[in-house]
C-alpha cells in the first residue's frame, strides 16, 4: 500500500520578502519522511485571504494531509485561522477550550489576557486542538488540514504532537553514492535505472571540487531498504568499471 501524501503551505509576507528564512519546511519533511508520509508539495502563500483559501482549498483536495505553518498569532494580518474556517465554510469564534488554555497560561506568567491574545482561541467549529506546549496557544485540525504557528520551536512541539496521531506508512531510507563525474556522464545509467526501479526516487546533486574537476552525489529513497542499498551497489559498480 502506498504511504500517505502531504503538502505544506508556508504562509507569510515575511518569508516571500526575504525577511525570515523558513526552517520549518525543512523540519517537516524530516519528520514526515520518518512517518512514512511523503511530502508532495510545498507552497509559500501570502498574508491575502483570497490566496490562502484557494491553496488550502487545492491542497486539500489533492493529498492525505495539509500542514501549514504561520498567521495564527494575535496580529491583525494573523489570518490563518479565518481562511482554513472559510476555505471549509465552517463558523469561527472564540472557543471555550481554547480559551481555558490561554487563561491558564496568562494566569501563571502574570501576562494580561488581552483582545490582541484573545484572537488565539478562534478556533473553526468542528476542529480539533493541537497542543502548544510552548506558549500555550493552540494550533488545530480541520479536516485534513493541520494548523500550526510559524515560530519554529513552537511549530516543532507541535509537530512531534501531532504526528503519532496520524496514519503513517513505511519510513523511507536513503543512500548516497558520491561519483566523481559530470552529470552528462551520469545522466544515461542513472535514468536507465530509475526506468527500471519507478518505487525508488533518484536524484542526482553536482558538485564542483576545488580543482575545478565535476562530481555528483546521488541520492536514492525508498521504502524497502534492501531495494535501495541493491540499487546502489549497481550504480556504483556501472562507475567502477
Amino acid at each position: 500500500m502506498a504511504n500517505p501524501t502531504a503538502a505544506m503551505m508556508v504562509i507569510g509576507d515575511e518569508i516571500l520578502s526575504g525577511r525570515t528564512r523558513d526552517a520549518n519546511m525543512y523540519h517537516l519533511a524530516g519528520k514526515l519522511t520518518e512517518a512514512g508520509i511523503d511530502l508532495r508539495e510545498v507552497r509559500v502563500v501570502s498574508d491575502d485571504r483570497k490566496a490562502i483559501v484557494a491553496a488550502v482549498r487545492a491542497l486539500s483536495a489533492a493529498y492525505d494531509h495539509v500542514f501549514t505553518s504561520g498567521g495564527i498569532g494575535p496580529t491583525h494580518d494573523d489570518i490563518t485561522a479565518d481562511c482554513i474556517a472559510a476555505a471549509f465554510d465552517a463558523q469561527i469564534d472564540v472557543r471555550d477550550d481554547a480559551l481555558a488554555l490561554l487563561k491558564r497560561h496568562y494566569a501563571v506568567s502574570g501576562i494580561e489576557l488581552n483582545a490582541a491574545r484573545l484572537r488565539m482561541a478562534r478556533i473553526p467549529d468542528g476542529a480539533m486542538l493541537i497542543d502548544n506546549p510552548v506558549s500555550a496557544a493552540p494550533g488545530f485540525t480541520l479536516q485534513n488540514v493541520h494548523v500550526m504557528a510559524g515560530v519554529p520551536s513552537v511549530f516543532q512541539a507541535m509537530v512531534e504532537g501531532l504526528l503519532p496521531q496520524l496514519v503513517g506508512g513505511a519510513p523511507l531510507v536513503s543512500e548516497t553514492l558520491r561519483i566523481d563525474r559530470g552529470e552528462g556522464d551520469i545522466a544515461g545509467p542513472l535514468g536507465a535505472l530509475a526506468e527500471e526501479y519507478p518505487m525508488l526516487s533518484m536524484g542526482s546533486y553536482p558538485f564542483q571540487q576545488k580543482n575545478g574537476t565535476y562530481g555528483a552525489n546521488v541520492v536514492i529513497r525508498g521504502a524497502d531498504a534492501a531495494l535501495v542499498r541493491q540499487v546502489k551497489q549497481q550504480l556504483a559498480e556501472i562507475f567502477a568499471e
